[in-house]
């Protein structure tokens, strides 16, 4: 056998099995799995004595910001931070852009401006606004891999939406296959507890989290996961914070209803105690929770109940984080974390709690891929697939720096966090576009993805 490149002498990672052995690659795809040591010819030869070889993370929830906000990050700089930390495809969200993309003009606007910008392969999310049903079935066929919506306000041009559109919404989903990726904090009541403790004179962190507790996410991800079971239409709850919103989640999937969960990294990782101690650069929504939570959380990670995790990666500039320092309401909310993600899981779940590199390749890479409609392509270690993959080092041992960073704005809630468990090299399509520290391929180099087929809950 002569294939373009070879991978050898590695703990081989799919969602389904870890063995000893290799990859061959021929062009953009993966030829062959090889079990055991064998010596094959190859144009490249990569040997990794022992290390690890995981699938490329799909990051199925990026704020890049563009067109608009580049000057908060940018495709440019977001997917080198992407390749960075593993990821080789990022999914983005429809907000924080301007304007925003909610219509099939504003996505073919976004796809012209970010089109020679990446480095790594990327879809778009559309959006779900109150008043833009009438637009959903044009952007479904041009491909968007879901629709992001707002149970609470977004606090940016992207309106929030109320029962009656997420109603609707779900049933365009059942009809058209796709899904509605919903941001799940009860509106009234996050709004009522803010005023309360704005007029107290409350202006302190912890003042944030107390704004939007735990009960107000889970309420709404009750109600939404009520509407999907009625409707038959494709439910995602982003960014669940509270262990109990997981267990909810994965009890309605088992009694029928078409709904997934996604956590964060940051969620896992930092707690309410953290946000006090770093501040600003740590304010998100939902919040950071109590550490008993974050285990709790985990142990929902551990027993396979978490669909997929997603980086929330959202940026913005400094200014906008320094605002907050003396008055939390003033600060932007959002953590810029695609680039730590999976330093974070090998750290604080394989190496320091006993998560399986199976179950870690399910959550990064393979389930999304198939919730957004990416695989056989991408998502998953197999012969006729993408050749997106990872070389990481378990053990090393590394503390986090500003420089490191390849974000436009070089600043993150993680910075000074120690981690076990790094990124030595990331190849997408059989290029390298990441290794040891330096970004090797060219913007433009990114291919755009669309939805493939609808997503069966089956």
């Amino acid at each position: 056998m002569h294939t373009d490149l070879y991978i050898k002498n590695a703990r081989v990672v799919t969602e389904q099995e870890v063995f000893q052995g290799g990859v061959t690659v021929q062009g953009e795809k993966i030829s062959g799995l090889i079990r055991g040591d064998q010596e094959l010819e190859a144009a490249q030869i990569i040997d990794l004595q022992g290390k690890v070889l995981l699938p490329g993370v799909v990051d199925g929830h990026v704020h890049f910001n563009e067109p608009g906000r580049e000057h908060w990050e940018g495709y440019r700089t977001g997917t080198r931070a992407a390749a960075a930390g593993g990821v080789t495809t990022i999914l983005e969200m429809p907000l924080n852009s301007t304007p925003p993309t909610t219509n099939q003009a504003m996505l073919t606007y976004k796809r012209q401006v970010v089109a020679d910008q990446t480095v790594v392969d990327y879809g778009q999310w559309g959006g779900l606004v109150d008043n833009n049903l009438a637009d959903l079935e044009a952007m479904n066929t041009d491909g968007v891999i879901g629709y992001k919506a707002f149970a609470s306000a977004s606090g940016v041009d992207f309106e929030r939406i109320n029962d009656d559109v997420l109603y609707a919404g779900l049933e365009k989903m059942r009809e058209m296959g796709n899904l509605i990726g919903l941001h799940a904090e009860n509106e009234w009541v996050c709004s009522y507890l803010g005023q309360q403790l704005r007029a107290a004179g409350r202006t302190d962190r912890a003042a944030w989290y107390e704004s939007r507790p735990p009960f107000a996410e889970l309420e709404t991800i009750q109600r939404a996961c009520y509407w999907a079971k009625v409707t038959g239409g494709n439910l995602h709850i982003v960014h669940v914070s509270v262990s109990e919103g997981i267990q909810f989640v994965a009890k309605a999937k088992q009694e029928g209803t078409h709904v997934t969960a996604e956590t964060c990294p940051h969620y896992l990782f930092l707690d309410e105690q953290d946000f006090e101690r770093i501040g600003p650069a740590a304010k998100c929504a939902p919040p950071l929770r109590s550490r008993e939570n974050v285990e709790r959380l985990w142990d929902c990670v551990l027993s396979g109940m978490v669909d997929t995790i997603g980086s929330d990666h959202s940026p913005c500039t400094w200014d906008l984080k320094e605002k907050g320092m003396a008055d939390i309401w003033k600060a932007w909310g959002g953590i810029s974390g695609i680039q730590l993600t999976l330093p974070i899981l090998l750290s604080e779940g394989v190496n320091k709690r006993g998560l399986t590199l199976t179950s870690l390749a399910r959550m990064l890479s393979y389930n999304p891929a198939r919730l957004f409609g990416l695989s056989p392509a991408k998502g998953s270690i197999r012969v006729g697939a993408d050749a997106d993959l990872v070389i990481v080092e378990l053990d090393k041992e590394w503390t986090l720096t500003a420089d490191q960073l390849f974000y436009k704005n070089k600043f993150s809630a993680y910075v000074g966090s120690t981690f076990k468990g790094g990124v030595e090299r990331t190849i997408v399509r059989g290029k390298t576009v990441y290794q040891d520290g330096q970004i090797k391929a060219e913007p433009g180099y990114g291919k755009l993805l669309c939805r493939a087929y609808p997503y069966s809950y089956s």
